[in-house]
């Protein structure tokens, strides 16, 4: 698998944050590389039949979603996810192409990229979380790298199973 450089052009807080989201999204997208459509829809862990190449590809991009858009923006929630299936952008996600989803992942990332670069870090979300706390822009990236980072070990784990593919 390609190796990302996870390096920052420049030593700022922001352009660490930034950089390290980056890192990670490109990672995930790193693990999808060669992966056939069929292995991309496989469950191979048999606790965990949503837990799919794309699934986890499409819960990341939905995710981003939600904290840009939904939380940071105060926008009307639009994810795929219910009450009743609260991981439907898993379930979903293996009836679209893996490259498509992966596409579609990095035209949001690049979309959220200007998003945080036209905002301090500072900068509060419009819609409450947890107990009506308002997170600032940059608990938002911090969350997010975290998230991406601990799905890109389940990527890892999915793609050696599914393969035999590994990596960094």
């Amino acid at each position: 698998m390609t190796r990302i450089d996870d390096t920052p052009p420049a030593w700022d807080e922001r352009t660490q944050l930034t950089t390290f989201l980056d890192y990670a999204r490109d990672t995930a997208r790193a693990k999808c590389q060669g992966l056939s459509a069929e292995n991309a829809r496989k469950a191979p862990l048999p606790g965990s039949p949503l837990m799919t190449m794309s699934g986890v590809i499409n819960h990341l991009r939905w995710v981003e979603y939600y904290w840009f858009q939904v939380v940071f923006l105060g926008e009307e929630d639009q994810g795929p996810w219910t009450e009743e299936d609260p991981d439907r952008e898993m379930r979903i996600a293996v009836d679209f192409p893996l490259p498509r989803l992966l596409d579609e992942f990095a035209e949001q990332s690049a979309r959220y990229r200007e998003l945080v670069a036209g905002h301090g870090l500072d900068h509060q979300a419009r819609r409450a979380v947890r107990g009506g706390l308002h997170v600032d822009l940059r608990w938002i990236l911090l969350h997010l790298t975290e998230e991406t980072s601990r799905h890109n070990g389940h990527l890892d784990i999915l793609r050696e199973l599914l393969d035999g593919t590994t990596g960094d």
